[in-house]
């Protein structure tokens, strides 16, 4: 069994493949906050008892507090069940969740009014524009993509004046649809700027 979950954005969600990679159930929720409250009674649900060989948890960019609790409970069950353990990139678990074909961008809100974009042909390659975070002007100058998908599509497509916008949550059923390398990532944060907080200093 394969178990992917990602808590980056304001969605909990998980999914259970079989070895083969075909989706056997998922759960999917709008909480906003809370995701360390929900996240584990979720995936207790989803298992009904069972475990899992591989476990695939989404990195961000997101949510410094969403991130940390997906990845910390995805690195608890992998020592529990001696499983395996790899990261899976947010942005392309969101755009795997885009209708339609051919390419499209990814736009998160990020904190500070700035967004998280990334574009992605929607192949085996996947990646066809680097992650950035940018005000909504600016990535609207750096995003060309017709289709924009996420909690930010919005505010880049009125930045620019031209394409659709649709308003996204990533879903971990469709995990397995995330090109191979983007899968296999480390399971950490991944971050396109600093987070806000900060270690207290030593006094």
């Amino acid at each position: 069994m394969i178990l992917a979950l990602d808590t980056s954005t304001a969605a909990c969600t998980a999914a259970l493949f079989d070895a083969g990679g075909a989706l056997v159930d998922s759960r999917d929720e709008v909480i906003g906050r809370g995701h360390a409250e929900r996240l584990v009674p979720m995936i207790e649900d989803l298992l009904q008892g069972r475990t899992a060989e591989v476990i695939l948890v989404g990195c961000g960019p997101g949510s410094f507090t969403g991130l940390r609790v997906g990845i910390a409970a995805a690195q608890g069950l992998a020592i529990g069940w001696s499983a395996e353990l790899h990261g899976m990139s947010s942005l392309a678990l969101l755009a795997a969740a885009a209708p339609g074909t051919g390419p499209v961008a990814t736009a998160v809100n990020g904190g500070h009014g700035e967004l998280f974009v990334q574009e992605f042909n929607r192949d085996p390659s996947g990646v066809s524009g680097p992650l950035m975070n940018l005000p909504p002007q600016r990535a609207a100058t750096a995003i060309q993509t017709h289709l924009v998908v996420g909690s930010g599509a919005r505010a880049l497509v009125e930045a620019r004046g031209y394409g659709e916008a649709i308003d996204l949550l990533p879903s971990a059923s469709v995990a397995m649809a995330v090109p191979d390398h983007l899968r296999s990532l480390r399971p950490q944060p991944a971050y396109a700027r600093a987070p806000d907080a900060r270690p207290r200093a030593a006094a």
